[in-house]
């Protein structure tokens, strides 16, 4: 396995924070805008066109082991001389300046050595579900700062983060009944305690809690809001990190995390509240219709409190055993990407594998778009995958309506675009990489043309003969501060072109 943990020393977690961060880092600067030298082999060389330097790396899916050419000789570049480098480069690149991105990038490394030193003595979910959900140590392969958790000291996070194993009550509030706001169904969170007469019960993010106290502050001291103590049994954080796992009830529940995780603050915002239950609709017809196992968890509903619409809003979502093929298991998609103990993709036969994924997890997606107009954000982190005791793919579900887009609230064109950023960019291909790296030689991209090209959609088609791909661009929209709703795309090499 390409893994960028081995390089240091096993026990060196400083140096293992370092090539975890760095990884992430490189991919978005090889792809976004450094430019590749023709001819360059193993390791791989680079001129950075801002100041014309060259850098060089080993690895391909997970580079590692950056150099800068100095002189007449190649210099190793550590972490912190990379974020430098990095953000010199971006300077001159677009003349633009930000303070900020670079101290997210050294806090997501020192998040990382924090997982670390967490995950060496906590214990981890006997689960697979589970386990696929909290492996996620690398995190987003091309964003520069997967890891940051907002600034704030690891005491106040590390109770709450996925990767470090971590489970926990939901802390339960009374909100008084007048001051209640709800749509759909939430009827699962009156059964996870009892409310005393005039209040309704609320499940809360502890996390969320310690990150708003002061504006809650009020509500406490006037009665609308009461502490009601605990809930009687653990939720797990999900990779997503606000979206937390409760097997008991099963249901997954969606807070706010007023954090910078990735692109955004990872608020329920208002507006997306407010149209979450026509786009759940619309996708849950989507895959009613499917003829086929394919299946959305469908996001039902939502409470809140009206003097605290965006801070304590929680959804509601399908868990997994109404949905989940019997005697299958389900693990998500972005788990089999970075590994974990159990991961079928290091043992299976990767022909066998791959066919079977490509036919769990593309046609529902099409048949989404061309049927309904509905577009899936089917990336890494909202699809799972459930596998049969051979490890084989046999259902996939999709998850995160706050994520889709309808047609014609966007253009074909856009939502199109969207749909293969999403499922070939954000997951074919990154799952066809860890596939490929396990099982030297094999080649998945002759399964995915065939997969694409027997549903007889016109874009599908068209993408077969494309030579490129829309790759997001999370560094530079990072840098210019743009909306991290407001994608941008840079073409990519098209694997599924090569046999045009």
């Amino acid at each position: 396995m390409d893994r960028v943990d081995p390089m240091p020393p096993s026990d060196d977690v400083g140096a293992r924070a370092d090539a975890y961060a760095a990884a992430p880092l490189l991919n978005c600067l090889l792809r976004e805008i450094a430019e590749p030298l023709p001819g360059s082999g193993e390791p791989r060389v680079y001129r950075l066109p801002g100041g014309g330097r060259l850098l060089r790396v080993r690895g391909r899916r997970r580079p590692a082991a950056p150099e800068v050419h100095t002189a007449s000789a190649w210099r190793p570049v550590d972490h912190t001389e990379l974020v430098k480098l990095v953000a010199d480069e971006l300077r001159r690149h677009t003349g633009v300046t930000n303070d900020d991105l670079p101290i997210e990038m050294i806090d997501s490394r020192d998040a990382i050595a924090a997982l670390l030193t967490a995950r060496a003595g906590a214990t981890p979910p006997d689960d697979p579900y589970l386990l696929s959900e909290q492996s996620l140590v690398t995190g987003h392969p091309c964003h520069p700062a997967p890891k940051a958790r907002g600034g704030g000291p690891v005491l106040g996070w590390l109770p709450y983060a996925p990767e470090a194993y971590a489970r926990f009550p939901l802390v339960l509030l009374g909100v008084r009944a007048d001051a209640v706001v709800e749509e759909g169904d939430t009827a699962a969170l009156d059964a996870l305690g009892t409310a005393p007469p005039g209040y309704r019960l609320l499940p809360a993010h502890p996390w969320q809690l310690d990150l708003v106290a002061h504006t809650l502050a009020p509500a406490f001291a006037d009665g609308r809001l009461l502490r009601l103590g605990t809930t009687a049994s653990e939720a797990w954080p999900t990779a997503a990190i606000r979206t937390l796992y409760a097997p008991d009830p099963d249901l997954f529940l969606k807070f706010s995390l007023d954090v910078r995780i990735t692109n955004d603050i990872r608020r329920l915002w208002r507006h997306d509240l407010l149209k979450l239950r026509r786009t759940d609709e619309a996708a849950s017809r989507a895959f009613a219709a499917f003829d086929g196992p394919a299946a959305w968890l469908a996001d039902r509903g939502y409470r809140t409190a009206a003097f605290a619409f965006e801070e304590l809003a929680v959804l509601v979502r399908d868990g997994l055993h109404r949905h989940v093929l019997p005697g299958a298991t389900p693990l998500l998609a972005a788990g089999l990407v970075e590994g974990f103990a159990g991961d079928p993709l290091a043992t299976a036969d990767p022909a066998t594998w791959w066919a079977a994924y490509l036919r769990q997890v593309v046609p529902p997606v099409l048949a989404a778009f061309a049927d309904h107009g509905v577009v899936v954000e089917a990336h890494l982190q909202n699809t799972l995958v459930a596998v049969d005791d051979a490890g084989t793919p046999v259902q996939a579900l999709f998850r995160d309506a706050e994520g889709v887009k309808l047609l014609p609230d966007v253009s074909r064109a856009a939502g199109w675009e969207r749909l293969v950023y999403c499922l070939v960019v954000n997951n074919l291909i990154e799952v066809a990489a860890a596939l490929a790296e396990r099982h030297p030689g094999f080649d998945p991209w002759p399964a995915a043309r065939h997969e694409l090209a027997r549903h007889g959609l016109p874009e599908a088609g068209e993408l077969l003969v494309s030579p490129t791909l829309p790759g997001k661009t999370n560094l530079l929209l990072r840098w210019t501060r743009a909306d991290g709703a407001d994608a941008r795309y840079r073409p990519l090499p098209n694997p599924l072109a090569a046999e045009a």
